[in-house]
Parts: C-alpha cells; sequence; structure tokens
C-alpha cells in the first residue's frame, strides 16, 4: 500500500479502542513541515507531472515561460536555449533581468535568490509584474533549482552583472554578487541548470521535443526570435524561430501537410481593458477538424470559454451566409457545427489578466468573459470577412453541404451497426477473445497484428485481465478517408466494438471497457506502419482514450541470444550494446526477431505480455497541435514532407529494418 492511501487507512479493525490512544496518535508532533524546497524534492511529480521524460523537459519549460513572459509585458525580444555538452541546459533573455534589489520579507535576501529558493514567489501574483503571464502555478524556476544539482543564476541590470550559484537542490552557495558590468549595456536573465539524476528517471534531453515546443512559443509571440543551440557531441545543430505573420504563420505551417481549400488566411483580433484575442483559421481539404487553443501562451487542450464562443459564432455565421445567398433553403436544416468544422484548421490565442484553469489537467479555460468577447469578435469580424471573400466563402460553404451528407451517410452506417450489435446479443466482436474481468481499471485489450500473431496472444494472455482482438493485415489509413467509409471497415468496427465507449464526440471516456489498449505489432517496417495506423485511429476517433494515457505499445525484443543454457532477450540495439559491454567474452550469435510468429506463446508472453517482465510504452498527448501535424506529415499524400519527418528523426526511432 502506497504512503499516501495509508495516510487515509480508518479500517475498523486497526483502529485503537481507547479514545485517549486516539488523541494522542495525533498530535503536534505528527504535522510535517517542509520548508523552502523540500516539497518539491519530496513530491517531484506533484510540480512537473513525472520524473520520466516529460518532467525532465518541463525544467526547460519552466525557465523558457518566465522568458515569454517578459517578451509578453514588452521588454524581450531574444531568447536562447543552449544545450549543454556536459548535460546542462542554459536558457537566457535580453528581458529587464530579475530584481536584484533586497527583498522587502527576507531580509538580507535579494529579490533573485528569493525567486529562485521560494514556492509560490514571483511577479506573476500581485498584478503589479506582469498584467498577463504564462505560469500557471508560480512555482517555475524555483521548482528547477530544486531538482538540480547544480544551477548558475546570471543577471544584467542597472549596467552590472550579477551571480549567484546554488547546488545540492537549491542551497545558495553565497549571496548575489556583483561579478563585473552588463555588456555594452545589456540587460536580461540567464539560468544554467543541470538536472538531478537522483530525481529523474534519464536526463538527456530530447532535441527534437525541444525545438517542437520552442517553435510553439514563436508562433504564439509574434516577432519574439527563439533559438535553440544544442552543443552536444553527435547531436550539433542550430536554429533559429521568428514568425512576424504570429498565428497565421502557425495556422500556414500546421496546413503545409494538408492540401488548403483556399490560399486565404482569415485572422482578426480584439482587445478589451483586460483581455485580448486573436484568431486565424484556414479550411483544408481533409476530414479532421483541428482547433487549438491558448491561454496567455498556455496550450487549453480541454478547450474552454473561448472555444465555447469561437464554434457558435462560426456556426452561425456561416449559416447565416449560406441563408443569405440561397444556399441553404428555407426548407433545409442549418448546418451542424461539426459539418462547419470539417477540414478547419483554427488557433485562437486569448490573453487574460486573470486565467481561471479548471479540468483534471488545468487545460480548460473558465473565464466567461473570454466567451462573450470571442463570440462578439467572430460574429462581427467573420461575417465581413465572407462578405469581402465570396469565391472562398462559397467553397466553405460548399464543403460544409458535403460534410452533412457524410454525416448522415454516417450515422446510417452507425444505426445498421448497432442493429447489428442488438441483434448478436452483446455487440462485441467475434474474434475478440474477451477477459473474465469485468473491472476496467485492470483490463487490458491486446490489438494484435495478423491471426498467426494473434493465436499465440491468446496462448501467451492472463485469461482472467488481457483480452485479444487480432486485425487483418493493416486498417483503413482514417487520415484519408472520410467517417461514412471508414465505419463500413470491419476492423475498424471490430474495434470500437471492442473498446465500447463510441467515437469521435460521442466518445464517453466512462464507458471503456479496459483501462489498457496495447498495439502489439512486429519490430519491423509493417509493423511500424500498423502501429502508426492505429494511433492515428486513436488519436482522430477517439483523441479522450489518449489524452487520458489509456493506449500504449508493446515491446517485443528485438534481439535473442544463448547464455549458456539459456536464452536471453534484448530489447532494441541500445540494450545489446549495454550487454556486450557488460559480457565482452560472449561469441555467441544474436538472433533478430522480426516476427510475433516466430516466438512460441511462452517467449511471447515472458518477453511481452506478462506484466512483471514486459516493458510497455505509453503514449501521451502532450501538445496537441505537434501530434496533429505528424498524424497528417506520416498518413497525409504529401510524400516529401514524409521523407523529411523520417529523416530528421530517424536517430530517435527504435525499430529500423535494414
Amino acid at each position: 500500500m502506497s504512503e499516501e492511501l495509508q495516510l487515509f487507512d480508518l479500517n475498523e479493525s486497526k483502529m485503537p479502542t481507547n479514545p485517549e490512544s486516539i488523541e494522542n496518535a495525533y498530535d503536534a508532533a505528527q504535522i510535517t513541515v517542509l520548508e523552502g524546497l523540500e516539497p518539491v524534492r519530496k513530491r517531484p511529480g506533484m510540480y512537473i507531472g513525472s520524473t520520466g521524460p516529460s518532467g525532465l523537459h518541463h525544467l526547460i519549460w519552466e525557465v523558457v515561460d518566465n522568458a515569454v513572459d517578459e517578451a509578453m509585458a514588452g521588454f524581450c525580444t531574444e531568447i536562447e536555449v543552449r544545450l549543454l555538452d556536459d548535460g546542462g541546459c542554459r536558457v537566457t533573455d535580453n528581458g529587464r533581468g530579475i530584481p536584484v534589489d533586497e527583498h522587502p520579507q527576507y531580509k538580507g535576501k535579494s529579490a533573485a535568490e528569493v525567486v529562485l529558493t521560494v514556492l509560490h514567489a514571483g511577479g506573476k501574483f500581485g498584478g503589479g509584474g506582469y498584467k498577463v503571464s504564462g505560469g500557471l502555478h508560480g512555482v517555475g524556476v524555483s521548482v528547477v533549482n530544486a531538482l538540480s544539482t547544480s544551477l548558475v543564476l546570471e543577471i544584467d541590470r542597472g549596467g552590472s552583472h550579477h551571480e549567484q550559484v546554488f547546488k545540492n537542490g537549491g542551497e545558495p552557495s553565497g549571496p548575489l554578487k556583483i561579478t563585473g558590468k552588463a555588456p555594452r549595456g545589456r540587460t536580461g536573465t540567464t539560468v544554467t541548470f543541470w538536472p538531478d539524476e537522483s530525481v529523474f528517471e534519464e536526463t538527456e534531453f530530447r532535441a527534437q521535443t525541444v525545438l517542437e515546443r520552442l517553435q510553439v512559443m514563436a508562433f504564439l509571440n509574434k516577432g519574439l526570435e527563439i533559438k535553440f543551440v544544442d552543443d552536444r557531441k553527435e547531436h550539433e545543430q542550430e536554429q533559429t524561430f521568428k514568425y512576424n505573420g504570429g498565428i497565421v504563420d502557425y495556422v500556414k505551417h500546421l496546413n503545409v501537410s494538408k492540401e488548403a481549400l483556399f490560399k486565404k488566411v482569415c485572422s482578426y483580433a480584439q482587445s478589451e481593458e483586460s483581455q485580448e484575442v486573436e484568431v486565424a483559421l484556414q479550411w483544408n481539404t481533409g476530414y479532421y477538424e483541428s482547433i487549438h487553443s491558448f491561454a496567455n501562451g498556455i496550450a487549453t487542450s480541454e478547450g474552454g470559454m473561448h472555444e465555447e464562443g469561437f464554434k457558435k459564432a462560426l456556426t452561425n455565421a456561416i449559416n447565416k451566409y449560406a441563408r443569405s445567398r440561397n444556399t441553404l433553403k428555407e426548407k433545409d436544416d442549418n448546418f451542424l457545427g461539426e459539418d462547419i468544422r470539417e477540414g478547419l484548421t483554427a488557433i485562437i490565442a486569448v490573453r487574460l489578466a486573470e486565467p481561471q484553469f479548471e479540468g483534471q489537467t488545468k487545460a480548460k479555460l473558465g473565464n466567461v468573459s473570454i466567451r462573450s468577447l470571442v463570440e462578439k469578435t467572430t460574429n462581427e469580424k467573420l461575417v465581413e470577412w465572407l462578405e469581402e471573400n465570396p469565391r472562398e466563402a462559397n467553397q466553405i460553404v460548399q464543403k460544409a453541404q458535403l460534410a452533412a451528407k457524410a454525416r448522415m451517410a454516417a450515422r446510417q452506417a452507425r444505426d445498421l451497426t448497432r442493429r447489428k450489435s442488438a441483434l448478436d446479443g452483446a455487440g462485441l466482436p467475434g474474434k475478440l477473445a474477451d477477459c473474465s474481468s469485468k473491472d476496467p481499471r485492470v483490463s487490458e485489450l491486446f490489438v494484435v497484428e495478423g491471426n498467426s500473431a494473434g493465436g499465440s496472444a491468446k496462448d501467451a494472455r492472463d485469461p482472467k485481465t488481457q483480452a485479444i482482438l487480432p486485425i487483418r493485415g493493416k486498417i483503413l489509413n482514417v487520415e484519408r478517408a472520410q467517417i461514412d467509409k471508414m465505419l463500413k471497415n470491419n476492423e475498424v468496427q471490430a474495434l470500437i466494438a471492442a473498446i465500447g465507449a463510441g467515437l469521435k464526440d460521442d466518445f464517453d471516456l466512462t464507458k471503456i471497457r479496459y483501462h489498457k489498449v496495447i498495439i502489439l505489432a512486429d519490430a519491423d517496417v509493417d509493423g511500424s506502419h500498423i502501429r502508426t495506423l492505429l494511433l492515428t485511429f486513436f488519436f482522430r476517433f477517439m483523441k479522450p482514450l489518449v489524452a487520458a494515457g489509456h493506449v500504449y505499445v508493446a515491446q517485443p525484443p528485438l534481439f535473442s541470444t544463448l547464455v549458456g543454457k539459456g536464452k536471453v532477450y534484448l530489447r532494441d540495439e541500445a540494450a545489446k550494446t549495454k550487454f556486450l559491454s557488460e559480457n565482452p567474452n560472449h561469441k555467441a550469435e544474436f538472433q533478430r526477431l522480426k516476427g510475433l510468429g516466430e516466438m512460441d506463446f511462452e517467449e511471447l508472453r515472458d518477453t511481452t505480455m506478462k506484466v512483471s517482465l514486459r516493458s510497455l510504452l505509453q503514449i501521451g498527448l502532450e501538445h496537441e497541435t505537434i501530434a496533429d501535424e505528424v498524424c497528417s506529415v506520416l498518413m497525409g499524400d504529401d510524400v516529401e514532407l514524409r521523407k523529411k519527418f523520417i529523416q530528421t528523426n530517424a536517430k530517435d526511432v527504435r525499430f529500423l529494418d535494414i
């Protein structure tokens, strides 16, 4: 039982019967006070989400967010993020520099030291430092300090260069000191930190992850120059992002991998005293809506009031235009919002003085006032744009008409599927070997490539908690298929029925029959393609399943070798290299395992399916715009873009079929 659960274990059999002993068991001595940065060291996951790769990179985002806040306030034009060869990271900006004078509440300490060593300290709380800021919790750079073995703070301010060093999880080595003059009147802050290996599962930063996030930040901050430098051997590169078009350039970028319906990007903005909105949108010939919203630079993946206002006004504006042009006749029903949004790529960026974030992951904006501003602005500005661009407006209306027809055909296909399910009884696909457990929290669904591998998996599974769904060949590429065609595909129907929670707007996460949906495919190119097809399907039609962390990829071993009378399995090239370094006298050959069919059921069970021995890769949805772009690039029609993407990410690929 975990420590957290023990705190709340009030089982009657364990409680003392003497009331006096109950009182004595809970006194002042039981109250633990964690001071300074201790809480962060004690429970890092509470502050950065996890101690895995996403938590590691969160350290960079916290420091960069501070620099971006300076940019949003109008004081910073350049940010540099540099990955050092010794494993550290340096973030430099040309903002005002953290204040260096003594803090009124902490005598003898500079404001800069307080920011680095006290949780919830910063310029974002009183309203005087920043009108708007991206920090959600105000813990920021102090958390980075707490989770680093060493951090060096440099501030150029008032003509002087100040430095302070922190060691061992945030302890100052000495006070903030002036070490010289600031170069040529420069102002700004530089933070260099080295993540603590005792905290994180791994401390090597991934360049592509950093680049993707920095690019999004540059799009959202028009004219801000963000430079990325990787000084690490074998990774050396430089890249600079600067977008004078801001979110207009962002929409163009997202639609590069798709075929735009027309070249123009519709954009508009409006501001009030304490809030502002900026919107850019363009349609493509695809079948999926890609609406991405941000509040003070923070991705609001669960939407919120700004998205609600936009969607309502968009539906109203297009229907109003279609009726004014008599495209929608008096007897015709209005287009639904989903008809209008098919193929839409839109960015909604708002800034507010006091953002209210809701939802399980604090990714939903709750400010009611912003809904009114976005709705009013869209109703006015979009209607104007449609009137001024009749050719593009007619193309939007025609696409909505086709989408409405496909929606009605899809409804018929769904109804037919439901009627079939009712006649069949339970409604589960015949080829599904279900588990006996009815508790989704412990149940797993293995989606297995091929019938033969499916047979091995059935023999290898734990029938109590593990269900097997074999799929034949490669499922339909849903990126290129409209929903009515997709719903007629047998493999897709089987997936929807087995998971049991519906799809798209009707998807209900509370109804999923398994909390782990595991893709089990061969460790070769075909297997990689099948994994990508399935991940694209889950992202496009069951996005909440991915966002909640219920989708996994099984990792069958790539190599096996004999050691004495036994066989050792190695997951990948890195594992093979490590094995050889630890066993330099090993001459036995390595067998490369390509197909699941090459394994007997005991091997499959012990290497890939048995809970105590296997290794699963959990699929997350850290940044929705990046996931959207990757799906479009990998599964779309642009061969050159796909080739470029694969070449760029080749060093991060685990399975490479030579």
